[in-house]
């Protein structure tokens, strides 16, 4: 199992940049497959991005492409958001999620067997 904490939210304004990170407890960390999903209030929950258990493919919803950059640093058991040019829809509960790597839809939260509690990320404008 996989314990996942999210950490880095917070308020910024439009056009700024926030990191957000996910710290994984556990032994088998890069046995995982890696996603950000985020909830806005009244929406349903959304597929942000994905990475592979190595860091060898990443996949991002179509809005944040450019913008959005998910990373990975198996030796620290961190998964990382890097978040530039932020604008007031990126406002929503943002969750880290980890699944086992043998096949399937990357952006399909069914999939993902491990969810952190969220982390707050406002923008304004």
């Amino acid at each position: 199992q996989v314990q996942l904490v999210e950490s880095g939210g917070g308020l910024v304004q439009a056009g700024g940049s926030l990191r957000l990170s996910c710290a994984a407890s556990g032994r088998t960390f890069s046995s995982y497959a890696m996603g950000w999903f985020r909830q806005a209030p009244g929406k349903e929950r959304e597929f942000v991005a994905a990475i592979s258990t190595i860091g060898g493919a990443t996949y991002y919803l179509d809005s944040v492409k450019g913008r959005f950059t998910i990373a990975r640093d198996n030796a620290k058991n961190t998964l990382n958001l890097q978040m530039n040019s932020l604008k007031s829809e990126d406002t929503a509960v943002y969750y880290c999620a980890a699944s086992g790597d043998r096949g399937g839809d990357y952006s399909e939260e069914t999939w993902y067997d491990y969810w952190g509690r969220g982390t707050q990320v406002t923008v304004s404008s």
